[in-house]
């Protein structure tokens, strides 16, 4: 009933009537009529074959946390793994980890984030000036493993423009109360003359341990530890209003420089990001277990990018673009007295170069080649995978026929990948060799079945060679709390699957619909053993057959004018389900978000924009082995924005309270949910200046 009553809903959205044209800041303020970004061909949203989503402007200000994955949450079909405030990835059509890709315009971010989800990523998205979410055949131009999508995350610090005046300067400036959080940046642009420009930010966050909205623990979970005998465990029972060990420090600076001429543009940049954070702490309510640490991670990353482009007047080729990056990367976990338990070094280098087709008659493309390595080094006790390298060379293209009503999209990526590791006398293990070749393809259509309507059908086969974590792991592993093994006889992870879209824009009005089906051969996954070593359990990745199926909806339309204020209301409903088949027993795939529904309603004018929200999260029941059920919850959020000089002013002023009743919430796709709530009430004031 709360399905149909939502789905009614978003169609009385979609379908109201339309008293004013829709303003550049509202809620999918860049959803209609603007470049997607990532899509490298610069189409529209409504031109695309799978769901997409843009997080730009005032919306992005509103959404923006410390993580990228908190920050995303409120776009269809995304979740996070929520592994505290600061350790947040994203989490894409139940989709995680390695099937992921989160790039920094267009590139990766070369850390460990998807070797653990207590790892953050290494993108700073408070330097944001966009954020995209892609899936579907747009993603095969970055990696054959995104097989849940890509997340691009977009900023200026290798200039695109030359600034109209003699300095262009950006302040955002902060305040939390859930975290006491503080954050100040401060982003400058400056034209040096002959179309050079010169860019220099930086930022600086800090916050304390983060308020929830009750007791720590879940009640299952409380109850064990009062009947556990132990008074120090029994004392975990009343934990409650703050989460131990989430406080965070982190500061990040940056330098560009870039030729910005009529056919050739040339672009470097330098940045080093620094962040101390505690995750939250796994408790141990066995009193014959070892006793939780509260682990604080140190994480370091000097990176390198370079971005060139070159545009020929005439012929075949419209543009031909290079993009290139490079990283050390290093991340220490503290134990409480300080002491360097064990480190993460990384190295990872990614370049691609895309030669861009000259539109002819509607047809137009884009075919490249990309090359991608890692080397990943582990040191310290708690090391639970051998030194390994991971080398990744691709070849891709995708092409578009633009007939009017009808468009028709193809794309087709193949794709290299050699793995090793070396000997380990600590893991016990040997040196290995392992090689793949992934290919990948996908072909499409939409048509237009009335003004500003589109209906679209897409197929898409995908290929992803097993990544090193897979493959070699064999060991303790801390962020899971689990003893991990990896199975050197995987195969390639193969899915067949099919997405049928449905969008519709126009004056004053936004829908995007997909239905999706994925079905998988040789899916990967984490399988419990039932034993335990060290005290941890034991979890092996095996293969299997899975299915994926889901939808997605995201409406907006603007329902009456009260003066100067346009109407708007919109919404969204999200849903996925994943079914792992093996020895015959269907099973639920684990951490996959439940039923998601997200309701707004705004008045926007030029200078005050008032917004409420409501949320609702169903309850997740169908769970895996020896995973828990996560109970439902909803979440009520507010925010005023205030522009004194109208929109397009150089000031803006926000207030916004999220989860306004304080309602303690769990995500089921965190694998710590059931000891680590999502923030509280939460008030926070944000002051943009721009020059």
């Amino acid at each position: 009933m709360r399905f149909l009553s939502a789905v009614s809903l978003l169609a009385l959205i979609s379908a109201a009537p339309l008293a004013a044209q829709e303003t550049e800041h509202d809620h999918h303020q860049d959803d209609i009529g603007e470049t997607v970004v990532t899509a490298q061909l610069g189409r529209v949203q409504a031109d695309l074959l799978s769901g997409t989503s843009i997080l730009a402007g005032d919306e992005l200000a509103r959404n923006m946390r410390s993580s990228i994955g908190e920050t995303l949450t409120s776009q269809a079909g995304v979740s996070a793994t929520s592994f505290g405030p600061s350790a947040s990835r994203p989490v894409l059509r139940g989709l995680q980890g390695e099937r992921v890709r989160v790039l920094t315009d267009g590139v990766g971010s070369f850390d460990v984030s998807n070797t653990s989800v207590d790892h953050a990523v290494a993108i700073n998205p408070l330097t944001a000036d966009r954020i995209e979410v892609l899936r579907g055949p747009t993603a095969l131009l970055f990696g054959s493993s995104a097989i849940g999508g890509v997340v691009n995350v977009i900023d200026s610090r290798i200039p695109r423009t030359v600034p109209d005046g003699p300095v262009h300067v950006d302040l955002d400036l902060s305040h939390a109360s859930a975290a006491r959080e503080g954050h100040g940046g401060l982003r400058v642009d400056v034209p040096l003359g002959g179309e050079f420009v010169a860019h220099f930010d930086g930022t600086y966050s800090k916050s304390k341990d983060v308020r929830i909205g009750g007791f720590v623990l879940t009640p299952d979970l409380r109850a064990e530890a009062l009947a556990s005998g132990n008074a120090d465990i029994a004392d975990l029972a009343s934990l409650k209003g703050r989460l131990p060990n989430t406080a965070a420090r982190t500061r990040e600076g940056a330098a560009g420089l870039a030729y910005i001429g009529g056919k050739v543009s040339l672009g470097a940049s330098v940045s080093r990001l620094e962040s101390r954070y505690g995750v939250p702490i796994r408790f141990a309510l066995d009193p014959a277990a070892p006793e939780a640490e509260a682990v604080q991670l140190d994480m370091r990353q000097t990176r390198y990018d370079l971005r060139g482009e070159y545009a020929p007047e005439a012929g075949f080729l419209d543009a031909i673009r290079l993009r290139a990056g490079l990283a050390d990367y290093r991340h220490d976990e503290l134990e409480e007295d300080g002491a360097i338990g064990t480190s993460f070094f990384s190295t990872g280098k990614e370049a691609r170069l895309d030669f861009v087709q000259r539109e002819k008659n509607g047809w137009t493309g884009i075919s490249g080649a990309q090359i991608f390595s890692r080397t990943i080094n582990i040191v310290g006790a708690e090391k639970f995978l051998p030194h390994a390298r991971t080398t990744q060379a691709g070849l891709f293209t995708l092409q578009s026929v633009d007939l009017g009503r009808v468009r028709f999209e193809g794309g087709a990526r193949v794709e290299s990948a050699r793995l090793k590791a070396d000997a380990d006398a600590q893991l016990g293990t040997i040196a290995m060799r392992r090689s793949y070749t992934a290919v990948s393809g996908s072909l499409g259509g939409n048509v237009e079945f009335a003004g500003g309507w589109r209906l679209g059908l897409n197929a898409a086969h995908s290929e992803r060679a097993p990544a090193a974590e897979e493959l070699f792991a064999n060991g303790p592993h801390a962020g899971t709390q689990a003893y991990e093994i990896g199975n050197t006889a995987l195969r390639k992870e193969r899915s067949n699957g099919v997405e049928l879209t449905v969008h519709g824009d126009g004056a004053g009005h936004h829908f995007g619909g997909s239905l999706y089906y994925n079905a998988f051969s040789g899916f990967i996954f984490e399988a419990p053993q039932g034993t335990t070593i060290d005290d941890l359990p034991v979890f092996a990745y095996e293969q299997a057959k899975a299915r994926q199926w889901g939808f997605e909806i995201d409406a907006s339309a603007t329902v009456a004018k009260l003066g100067a204020f346009d109407v708007k209301a919109d919404g969204v409903i999200d849903y996925t389900r994943v079914t792992i088949r093996r020895a015959g027993v269907s099973s639920a795939a684990p951490r996959i978000p439940a039923l998601r529904l997200l309701g707004g309603l705004e008045l926007a004018s030029d200078r005050l924009d008032l917004r409420a929200e409501v949320e609702r999260v169903t309850g997740q029941e169908r769970v895996a082995a020896f995973e828990t059920a996560t109970p439902g919850y909803t979440m009520v959020n507010a925010s005023v924005t205030f522009r004194p000089m109208g929109k397009g002013g150089p000031v803006s002023l926000m207030l916004s309270a999220d989860n306004l009743f304080d309602v303690n919430a769990r995500r089921h796709a965190s694998v710590l949910k059931d000891y680590a709530p999502l923030a509280g009430r939460d008030v926070r004031l944000t002051l943009r200046l721009q020059y």
